[in-house]
């Protein structure tokens, strides 16, 4: 399975209708496919906007393939669909929203996780992480971090270019730098890198209200049904399960925007 979940989970589908926000997503059928229902408010964009909803963790490698696929799939989308106008924008959810915020021992976790499993897991993320122009770095990762923090940078960060840098930032410094993400120095530098200033960045890190937000965002996610990340959500319309090809990423997106287009 190309997602990342959490251990209470394991690999099994969501098969219930759950309600969350006055937002309806339905359960995923085969394929790992959802479709939101009527009940789920439709969006007031103009027929030929593309909003793309990305539901992801900054520790979850199949994001970071997620988002690499995710960017072929856009690339794809204006060259077939130029009069598109996407726009991205990233949510939270935590794989491990119980971790202290100290975080962990990095091979704790994985032993704890995954038992004798984990260097096999890992190097089998790495082999399509190459396919798709990442180089992991595993071996590099010397604690697993609790990402509240890292998440509500990228929540306060505008949607679009500025937001794609930020969440580019943190995938770049935990699986390629292997930095801790537990150090305030380190989620300072990250959020400068993506173009946060350091002052407003360090606001932001002692924002308890935001934090709280944030940890409520994950909750919301998982209410909504959402167990497993990346989780790809295509104007309200269609939802993606998991890294997908680029190409059914693209199929998705035109799905969605065909069925704005007739409800319209």
């Amino acid at each position: 399975m190309s997602a990342c979940r959490t251990s209470a989970s394991k690999l099994e589908s969501v098969m219930c209708l759950i309600k969350s926000l006055a937002m309806v997503l339905f359960p995923l059928s085969i394929g790992d496919r959802a479709t939101v229902g009527a009940l789920w408010q439709k969006p007031s964009t103009p027929m030929k906007t593309l909003t793309i909803d990305v539901v992801s963790d900054v520790v979850c490698p199949w994001c970071y393939v997620g988002k690499r696929r995710l960017e072929r799939a856009l690339a794809l989308l204006a060259v077939q669909h130029p009069e598109v106008d996407p726009e991205v924008r990233w949510h939270t959810f935590q794989l491990n929203p119980d971790m202290a915020p100290e975080g962990m021992a990095r091979a704790d976790y994985v032993r704890n996780k995954f038992g004798d499993e984990g260097s096999a897991i890992y190097e089998r993320v790495a082999g399509v992480g190459k396919e798709v122009g990442i180089s992991f770095a595993f071996d590099r990762i010397v604690r697993q971090p609790n990402t509240v923090v890292a998440h509500s940078l990228i929540a306060v960060s505008e949607p679009g270019m500025v937001q794609d840098a930020m969440v580019e930032a943190f995938f770049k410094a935990y699986f390629l730098d292997g930095l801790d993400l537990t150090q305030a120095s380190v989620l300072l530098d990250i959020a400068e890198s993506a173009g946060m200033d350091r002052m407003v960045a360090e606001q932001h890190l002692q924002n308890s209200a935001l934090h709280s937000q944030t940890i409520d965002s994950d909750k919301a996610a998982r209410e909504m049904g959402i167990t497993g990340v990346p989780f790809f959500i295509f104007n309200r319309q269609v939802g993606l399960s998991g890294a997908h090809e680029s190409e059914t990423l693209l199929q998705g997106m035109v799905e969605a925007m065909n069925a704005t287009a007739t409800d319209d």
